[in-house]
Parts: C-alpha cells; sequence; structure tokens
C-alpha cells in the first residue's frame, strides 16, 4: 500500500514531477540551462504577482530565509520580528544569529499577527530597518492577514520581508501590490517539486539594500546570482534535478490557472476542516483577523489522548502519515498538510482511518 504522506512538506509529487526529476542531467553552463531557468523565472512571476527579480537558490526554504538576513542588513541594525509560531521563532533566530537586534513582536500560539500591535511596535521603534513575518505558520495551521499588515508597514521606511514557503502558490500572494521586499518560497510545498530549490524575489529597495549591508556571506551572496543569472547560469552548482520538476510544476499550476489552484485549494482546506468537526475534534487555534490555513489544517487532541500515540497508530495501521505538534505543541496537536498536488480524494481515508483509531483508543 502506498504511503498517503499528509505532513505540511516536502509534499507528495504527481506523476509528471517524478518522470520531469528523472531526466539525465544537463550541463548547468550550457544553452539548454539558461532557458529552462529563464522560463522558470518568467513562469513564477504572474503567480508571485511581481514585476520584481527572482533568484534561485539551491537551498531549503530555511536557506532563503538566511539568504534574505545576510544581503539586507549589517550588524547591529534593528528588525521587527512577528511571530505566531515555530517558524516566526526560526526567523527571529536567524536574525540572531547574525547580530541584528531583534525587537520580537510575539503572538500566542494558536492566534494571528494583530496589525494594530504591529503599528504600536514600529511606532515605538523608529530604528526599525526591517520587519520579518511568517505569511503562513504551519506548526500552528493559521494563516496571518498578509494585506492587512502591509498597509501598517507601508506606513513606515522599512524593508519588507515575508517567509510564504508554505504558502504562496496555493494561498494569494500579491508581492508588489502588498509592497514586499524580499519574499521566499520553497520547491517541496505548493510547487509540487522535490526539496532543493528556494525562490526569493528581490525588490529595487532590497537591492539597494543588500549593495549597503555588511553582513558577511559567501554562497548566498545576491551580488553573485545578479551576476552569474544575468549569463543565464548561476554562480554554484544548482540542484539540476529539482530545476525539471519545478519548472513542471509551474506548468501543471499554468494549466489548470492560478485562480482555479486557489480555488482548489480552499476547497481541499473547507473540506478538510469540516471533516474534523464531523469527528467532534476542533481546530487548533483562533485566527483573529487572520485565517485558518488552505494548506495545513491543526487539530487540537483532546486532553486524555496523546497525538504521538495517533499518529503512530496512522502510520502503522494505515500507512498515513501526518505532521505532530511542535515544540510546546507537541502531543497537543496533529497537522494534515493539503497543498499542491491534492483533491478531497486524498484526504478522504485520512479521516476514514483517524475515526478507526479515535474509537479503539477511546474504547
Amino acid at each position: 500500500m502506498e504511503q498517503n504522506l499528509r505532513i505540511p512538506g516536502p509534499t507528495p509529487l504527481p506523476p509528471s514531477a517524478l518522470q520531469a526529476s528523472a531526466r539525465q542531467m544537463i550541463d548547468h553552463r550550457g544553452p539548454e540551462f539558461a532557458q529552462m531557468q529563464q522560463e522558470i523565472i518568467a513562469g513564477l512571476k504572474p503567480l508571485f504577482r511581481t514585476e520584481n527579480d527572482i533568484i534561485l537558490l539551491t537551498a531549503s526554504g530555511t536557506g532563503g530565509l538566511e539568504a534574505a538576513i545576510v544581503n539586507l542588513f549589517s550588524p547591529g541594525e534593528q528588525v521587527l520580528a512577528i511571530s505566531i509560531g515555530s517558524f516566526g521563532e526560526r526567523f527571529a533566530k536567524i536574525a540572531r544569529a547574525y547580530q541584528l537586534d531583534v525587537v520580537p513582536v510575539s503572538f500566542p500560539w494558536g492566534e494571528t499577527a494583530d496589525p494594530s500591535v504591529v503599528d504600536q511596535a514600529l511606532k515605538e521603534h523608529p530604528q526599525v530597518k526591517g520587519v520579518l513575518v511568517t505569511h503562513n505558520e504551519t506548526s500552528t495551521g493559521l494563516t496571518n492577514n498578509l494585506a492587512a499588515l502591509s498597509k501598517v508597514i507601508a506606513k513606515y521606511e522599512v524593508l519588507f520581508l515575508v517567509d510564504s514557503i508554505s504558502a504562496v502558490g496555493a494561498i494569494e500572494m500579491r508581492v508588489d501590490d502588498w509592497g514586499i521586499d524580499v519574499m521566499i518560497t520553497g520547491s517541496q510545498k505548493a510547487w509540487m517539486a522535490p526539496p532543493g530549490v528556494a525562490m526569493v524575489t528581490v525588490s529595487p529597495q532590497a537591492w539597494t539594500a543588500s549593495r549597503q549591508s555588511k553582513l558577511p556571506r559567501f554562497y548566498f551572496d545576491f551580488a553573485q546570482y545578479e551576476e552569474w543569472m544575468a549569463k543565464g547560469q548561476t554562480p554554484w552548482t544548482p540542484a539540476v534535478s529539482v530545476y525539471f520538476a519545478l519548472q513542471n510544476g509551474i506548468k501543471l499550476i499554468k494549466d489548470e490557472g492560478l485562480e482555479n489552484v486557489l480555488a482548489r485549494q480552499q476547497r481541499v482546506a473547507d473540506y478538510t476542516r469540516q471533516e474534523v468537526r464531523r469527528l467532534g475534534l476542533q481546530l487548533f487555534g483562533n485566527p483573529g483577523i487572520g485565517f485558518y490555513s488552505n494548506t495545513v489544517t491543526a487539530i487540537s487532541i483532546p486532553e486524555s489522548l496523546d497525538g504521538e500515540a495517533i499518529r503512530k497508530s496512522l502510520r502503522q495501521q494505515y500507512n498515513i502519515v501526518l505532521g505532530g505538534g511542535l515544540g510546546k505543541l507537541k502531543g497537543r496537536i496533529v497537522r494534515i498538510g493539503h497543498m499542491g498536488w491534492v483533491q478531497e480524494s486524498h484526504i478522504t481515508p485520512v479521516f476514514t482511518a483517524l475515526q478507526k483509531v479515535l474509537a479503539h483508543t477511546e474504547a
């Protein structure tokens, strides 16, 4: 029985992605690669809704976050880090690792960011040079209202950095309309490709900041990418197989139509949440002015049960793999990933099995 992988990434791959990534290697300094890279970037721009430059990094999404930090700031500069969960905290940790002065604006896990609180924090810290925010927090299954946050952040002369690793491609993104200077996503999420490529948008303001930044970098140096991508190449050896699959994923989204993709993701997420309630379970958290995520659903586990034991039973008995709670939520929630190549039919067996596991556990 094939495993039903329902974690928030890496996500299951459609057959065409498997076929694409199995292609023979090509010269990453040759014309075939240059054409492919150009087509990938051209294909991403309308999906990101941006005219900004796009850099492709052979790295995980976290590598993209680190690249954003090291290219835009200098030691001791102040950034405002908005956090609603584990991955918001990770973004802040990266900034601290590079000796930035981090002003945390942290909300309880299970809530989304309140723009009025962010506004007040920016008023109180006029030295802030950049704002870090996680668009979609997979550790809690909640999505920040990026449009509302962008209106507040636009009032200040700061750089706007967005971790949209698990959102863009499945949740609405408007890089230019929302004034985002750097947006990061990863191939293994909504893009129906294996892990290994981070996609980073860079605004003109971000390019200016990058040329003024004094933080050390080598592998992630935007200036190197600017130079080599102008030649149709990358400064370092790229993950060619992942490029093949990513190109295929972009084609799949284009063929389906972005609005249709977003509607499908909404529909599958609504179905997942409906099934949670049908089993008498509760969604984790209260999104407030944000939203329940359309790419991952977090389910609160009753105090009498252990989420890790439930996940183990699902894996061993039904070959269904769910995400667990991270940090302080371990054992308290389970997370169902539903982004990229997904339909309701992929989710139905999860709840059929979960209902049986719960009935056996509670018996």
